[in-house]
């Protein structure tokens, strides 16, 4: 391999080699024949034109000859069709023939055109090349002696960092994106370190993407789900037990209980794909951070809509500054829906609900009030949320564990709209730090919808 590696360098530079030599040949022909074309420009006189073809050079076959002047021109070796285009061209030219080149260069008198011809023996550029040919053939004996020793210590280093890449390639296949190499070896091989490990950080960074989309997705047909299930409530029994029905009557009913049925096996389905998914992201690696400010609005414009079509009165307050917290958007924006889904799911059409942002002792607060029926047990709410008997992972268990997730918190008081105040503490984390009690802006809350002297309302169902 090296002595292939040798020739094939050294062969294309011995002929550069060979063809500068002849470049060089040219080139001193092109002097020669310089003495004579001034000489022409000065005079035609036979006398001064041989007297500068014999001042050119003292070997006769090398000399100049002047074609198109009373001059001999006997000697000359180019025939009449390369001087035709010589003087047709108007530039110097180099034609082969035999034994060497030939350089012709025309020269334009006042009523013809001369051409000066230099002849460019082979022997003056070919002996010059087996000189260096020589040369270059110790050279390459050299290149593939000192090949030998190089190939050997590279091969070693390449095959110990290619082992290396190897188990890492492979460790990656079996499922461990954590594992990286040290970057080892030849460049080319410390490259493919270097790109194996940005690989492998893309690729984990590519899954969770892919897995919170897939989270965000399954939470966003959770909310229209809620609004198909809403509208099927509205429609007629599908009891076919008790009374007589006419055929079209009994299809009727028939189909009703299978849209009814096919939501609920769908909210069960979405419900199962929502547990494994923000099961399997919250076990990912990397920066969580989303604006609340932000989540709030983009929900809101969905549940605004469904709050239209049921008369609900509605409002959004303190959403209007960027609030960032540490959560993941899709995580967030989950657990609003969840619990703006509740309200539209326990209280009648016409109730009205308000979501309110706020800052303050080192927490951000979401509270989504309504004007309900109220929650019956709101510690065995909460305590439903932290378990996993009954609970499917929505409603407050996604408030819960976002909130947990954020260091903060879930409570449930009662509404200044007179229904149930479901409120989310998560840490701030712009806030200076501060020793206070994470629980005292609810606390506050609680005091200040008191002090109103509204009556606690009939309470509705716990969520789940």
């Amino acid at each position: 391999m090296g002595t292939l590696l040798a020739l094939a360098f050294l062969v294309p530079l011995g002929l550069t080699l060979d063809g500068k030599a002849r470049e060089e040949a040219v080139a001193d022909a092109a002097r020669r024949s310089a003495l004579v074309t001034g000489a022409l420009a000065v005079s035609t006189e036979p006398d001064v034109v041989t007297r500068a073809v014999e001042a050119s050079g003292d070997d006769p076959a090398t000399r100049p000859v002047v074609h198109g002047l009373d001059v001999d021109s006997s000697a000359g070796r180019a025939d009449a069709g390369q001087l035709a285009q010589a003087r047709a061209e108007g530039r110097s030219l180099v034609v082969a023939v035999d034994g060497g080149v030939l350089r012709l260069d025309p020269v334009v008198l006042a009523d013809r055109t001369a051409v000066v011809e230099v002849f460019v023996p082979e022997s003056a550029y070919a002996g010059a090349g087996g000189g260096r040919w020589l040369l270059l053939a110790a050279v390459a004996l050299a290149l593939v002696g000192a090949a030998v020793l190089v190939v050997d210590r590279v091969a070693a280093r390449t095959v110990d960092a290619t082992k290396d890449l190897v188990k890492a390639a492979l460790a990656v296949g079996d499922g461990d994106l954590g594992v990286r190499v040290a970057p080892a070896g030849p460049r080319e091989l410390a490259a493919a370190g270097h790109a194996f490990n940005r690989m492998a950080e893309r690729f984990v960074a590519a899954r969770t993407e892919e897995r919170e989309l897939v989270a965000d997705l399954s939470h966003r047909l959770r909310t229209p789900l809620t609004v198909l299930r809403l509208d099927a409530e509205a429609l007629e029994s599908d009891d076919t037990s008790v009374g007589s029905f006419s055929q079209a009557e009994l299809d009727y009913r028939r189909g009703i209980r299978r849209i009814r049925q096919a939501i609920v096996t769908l909210e069960g389905e979405i419900d199962v794909l929502i547990k494994t998914t923000r099961k399997t992201v919250a076990t990912e690696p990397g920066p969580a951070m989303c604006d609340v400010s932000e989540v709030v609005r983009d929900r809101m414009v969905f549940w605004a809509a469904l709050a239209g079509d049921q008369n609900r009165p509605h409002r959004v307050i303190g959403a209007q500054l960027r609030i960032p917290v540490p959560v993941p958007r899709a995580e967030l924006a989950a657990a609003l829906d969840a619990v703006i889904g509740n309200v539209f799911r326990y209280t009648p059409q016409g109730t009205a609900f308000e979501v309110a942002v706020s800052r303050r002792d080192g927490y951000v607060a979401i509270r989504i009030d309504d004007a309900g029926p109220g929650i019956v047990d709101p510690d065995r709410a909460l305590r439903r949320g932290a378990s996993d008997q009954g609970s499917t992972g929505l409603g407050l268990d996604i408030a819960k564990r976002v909130a947990l997730q954020a260091n903060g918190s879930v409570s449930i008081d009662r509404a200044r709209l007179g229904g149930a105040s479901v409120v989310m503490l998560l840490a701030d984390p712009e806030a200076t730090p501060r020793q206070v009690s994470r629980f005292g802006l609810v606390g506050r809350m609680a005091r200040e919808q008191k002090s109103s002297g509204r009556r606690w309302p009939r309470q509705r169902p716990t969520d789940s």
